[in-house]
C-alpha cells in the first residue's frame, strides 16, 4: 500500500510539472469560470453573498476536471504510456496518480475565490467544516470524473475535451449555480439534482450561511456516492480500453 501510494504521488508530481503548471491550462481552469460568472452576475444587483458560492462552486468544477481529460491522450501520442506500463505498477495507481494532481489543482485553485469572498468582501463563513469536507469530496469527484472521460481510447486531446465540454457546459446551467434550485421551474428541479455540481454549490451556500434545499450532510454523502460510482466506472472503463491505446 505505502509503495502504491508513493507511485501515485510520483506520476501526480509529473502530471504537475508537465501538464498543469501552464498558462493555458490555468487561463481556462480558473479565468474561464470567473469572467462567464461575472457575465451572467454583471447588472443584477447580487450580493457577494449571493455571488460567492456559486464562483467557488464553478472555479472548483472546472479546476478539478479541466486536464484530467487530455492526459491519458497525450501520454498515448508521445508513447510514454508504455513506459509507465512496464513500471511495477496497476491501472489503478496510474489513475491515482492522475486524479491527485487534478484534486491539488482544483483545492488550490478554489481557495482564491475563497480567499477573496471572506477577506476582501466579507462574505460571512458560518459553516467552514462543511466548506472544506465540500470543497475536497467535489474536488476528488470532479478530478475522476475528467478521468472518465480520458479513458476514450484515442491519442487526439482535443477529441476528448470535445466530449468533456460537452457534458461539462451543460452541468453548470443546470446545477443551481446562476439560478438557486428553488428558484427553478418544477420539471428542471429534478435534472438539477442528477448533476454532482449541484450538491457542491448546495454544500458552499450553506457553508456561507444561504438557505438551500439539499442539508449538507445530505450533499457529502450524495457527492461521496458520485464519487465511489465514477471511480469505479472509470477504472473499469480504462482496464478494457488499455489495450488498445497501445496497439499500432
Amino acid at each position: 500500500m505505502i509503495a502504491a501510494v508513493r507511485r501515485a504521488w510520483t506520476i501526480a508530481k509529473k502530471d504537475i510539472h508537465i501538464y498543469y503548471l501552464r498558462g493555458p491550462v490555468i487561463v481556462f481552469g480558473v479565468l474561464f469560470p470567473a469572467f462567464l460568472f461575472m457575465a451572467f452576475a454583471w447588472g443584477r444587483g447580487l450580493s457577494a453573498q449571493d455571488l460567492v458560492p456559486g464562483l467557488i462552486a464553478m472555479t472548483l468544477f472546472f479546476t478539478s476536471s479541466a486536464t484530467t481529460p487530455a492526459v491519458m491522450p497525450f501520454e498515448t501520442r508521445t508513447r510514454t504510456l508504455e513506459r509507465l506500463l512496464v513500471a511495477p505498477i496497476t491501472v489503478p495507481t496510474l489513475i491515482c496518480g492522475d486524479v491527485l494532481a487534478a484534486l491539488l489543482f482544483g483545492v488550490v485553485f478554489s481557495l482564491i475565490p475563497t480567499v477573496i469572498a471572506v477577506g476582501i468582501l466579507s462574505a460571512p463563513l458560518t459553516h467552514p467544516v462543511f466548506l472544506i469536507a465540500g470543497i475536497l469530496l467535489s474536488a476528488l469527484c470532479f478530478a475522476i470524473m475528467g478521468s472518465l472521460f480520458s479513458a476514450t481510447p484515442t491519442d487526439d486531446p482535443s477529441s476528448v475535451m470535445t466530449i468533456s465540454n460537452l457534458v461539462r457546459l451543460p452541468l453548470i446551467f443546470i446545477s443551481g449555480i446562476f439560478v438557486p434550485i428553488a428558484a427553478m421551474s418544477h420539471w428542471m428541479q429534478p435534472v438539477a439534482l442528477l448533476s454532482p455540481l449541484t450538491y457542491t454549490t448546495e454544500i458552499v451556500r450553506a457553508a456561507f450561511g444561504q438557505t438551500v434545499v439539499v442539508a449538507p450532510w445530505l450533499c457529502l454523502a450524495v457527492l461521496a456516492g458520485f464519487t465511489v460510482v465514477l471511480w469505479v466506472i472509470t477504472i473499469t472503463a480504462h482496464r478494457r480500453n488499455m489495450p488498445k491505446r497501445l496497439v499500432g
